[in-house]
């Protein structure tokens, strides 16, 4: 285990140089290694999420919940690796912002920034609004909003104490899920050795030819990719990264692949407690399904303890490492001048952009109130729209820099791996819902309008600002 809480700041190395050839100093402590960013990816994309989604999958998938998570992996894997050679050519903080504006055109690279800033800017609040609903259902007689700010206010002081605090967090965190995944192992095991409620082995779950179809396969897509979002987010910390070039692009890979085994395995183990079932019943029977499972098999008590684990995952981990993301991605769209100045600060005790993180925390006590009232549907399928749209992007950014203007002779990962992606992400942004597609477009219009007013202040490329230069 790294000691990252103890790591002083960094004074040179390869990742410093590389920031000056961009014309960038040094700001943000340089202080996680390769593992810091896999276990921050790994609770930004939350092991232990199939969980809450577990009957809805289930019933879109007839049943064959690994078999939508094995299709999700192949589908965002090339994602996942155009991310990572984008992320080794300009290893900063602006994740697919800087790949585009640099490997395509700043202005493209600006519309790419502003489409991700919707799924990162709603992101905490999705997390904040569902944890709140879910304790609501532990705690009763606790309103929705006071969680809400419970959460808040824990994941902003996380965040604004420190990078090396916030991975001492996520590996607190993540060891916790990946215990209760041991635990639901055993319990799963047990039942299906003793036949538990009817539970038995069975590979029904992982493919089952008397429900498969061609039109399923296209709702697993669906499902699959959205499940997925997050692996992105390690992109953003690529100026805190102390393991090289390539860190942030192993770490994006590893995590996928790892966290794609995890969902497999246990929801092909939850589909085997229940073997005999195609769908559940719709509202509660579905929404709890997985969480019933556990209380068949191992009693009240263990359905109780894995509502809990599930709440802390996503109201704190999950949403520390969302707030984190988003800060980073405003620090550096700020530090090129492409949004306010002010967001562009960095704490000098702590090396962490702090109005930005405030900023986010605000914003997230607004529009989580706000959302906390209307419901998830409009929220979420924004989020999806502004990931997908970005992703997009970037399989673009991949060819032109590297297999255009690099002239790069690596066809497969320069040319065929970003074409299949852009396919991949293209039809699902395409059979996305219509409140997604109508309100990601009103939000890329604004994003237009932004960019047109930059232009005509005469802010026309990606730009520097002179206190975040490299001396």
């Amino acid at each position: 285990m790294s000691t990252t809480s103890a790591t002083p700041p960094s004074t040179g190395g390869e990742g410093e140089s590389v920031l000056a050839d961009l014309g960038y100093k040094q700001e943000l402590r340089r202080s996680l290694t390769t593992t810091d960013l896999l276990v921050y990816g790994l609770v930004f994309m939350v092991p232990i999420a199939p969980w809450a989604i577990f009957g809805g999958v289930y019933n879109s998938a007839a049943g064959m919940v690994p078999l939508v998570y094995a299709i999700g992996l192949f589908a965002m894997i090339f994602t996942a690796l155009a991310y990572a050679q984008m992320s080794k050519a300009f290893p900063v903080a602006g994740s697919v912002y800087a790949y585009v504006g640099r490997g395509v055109h700043p202005n493209l690279g600006f519309l790419a920034g502003w489409t991700i800033l919707l799924d990162y800017l709603l992101v905490p609040t999705l997390l904040y609004v569902i944890a709140a609903l879910s304790m609501q259902a532990v705690v009763p007689g606790v309103p929705g909003w006071v969680w809400i700010v419970v959460f808040l206010a824990i994941n902003t002081t996380v965040n604004y104490v420190g990078i090396s605090f916030t991975a001492v967090v996520n590996r607190i965190f993540l060891a916790a899920e990946l215990l209760f995944i041991a635990a639901f192992v055993v319990i799963a095991v047990l039942a299906i050795s003793n036949g538990t409620g009817g539970a038995r082995f069975t590979t029904t779950p992982l493919f089952n030819a008397a429900e498969f179809s061609p039109a399923l396969l296209a709702t697993a897509l669906s499902i699959a990719v959205l499940s997925f979002l997050g692996f992105d987010g390690i992109a953003t910390l690529s100026e805190e990264s102390r393991g090289g070039r390539s860190s942030a692009g192993k770490a994006m890979v590893l995590g996928l692949v790892v966290v794609a085994l995890l969902f497999i395995t246990q929801t092909w183990l939850a589909g085997m407690l229940v073997p005999d079932t195609t769908s559940f019943p719709e509202g509660l029977e579905t929404d709890n399904a997985f969480f019933n499972i556990v209380q068949g098999a191992a009693g009240r008590g263990w359905q109780v303890a894995f509502l809990v684990m599930n709440v802390l995952a996503v109201g704190i981990a999950n949403a520390v490492a969302a707030q984190s993301a988003t800060s980073r991605l405003l620090f550096s769209m700020a530090r090129d001048r492409r949004l306010p100045g002010f967001l562009a600060h960095v704490n000098p005790r702590n090396q962490v952009p702090d109005r930005a993180i405030l900023l986010i925390g605000g914003l997230t006590l607004v529009l989580g109130l706000v959302f906390n009232q209307l419901g998830l549907t409009v929220i979420a399928s924004l989020v999806n729209f502004g990931a997908l749209t970005a992703f997009m992007l970037l399989h673009v950014s991949v060819v032109s820099y590297h297999a255009v203007r690099k002239r790069s002779g690596n066809v497969l990962l320069h040319v065929v791996v970003p074409v299949v992606g852009f396919v991949v992400i293209g039809y699902v942004l395409v059979n996305a819902g219509t409140q997604a597609q109508v309100g990601g477009l009103c939000w890329l219009a604004v994003g237009v309008v932004v960019l047109l007013v930059q232009r005509a202040r005469g802010r026309r490329g990606i730009e520097v600002a002179p206190e975040h230069a490299a001396r």
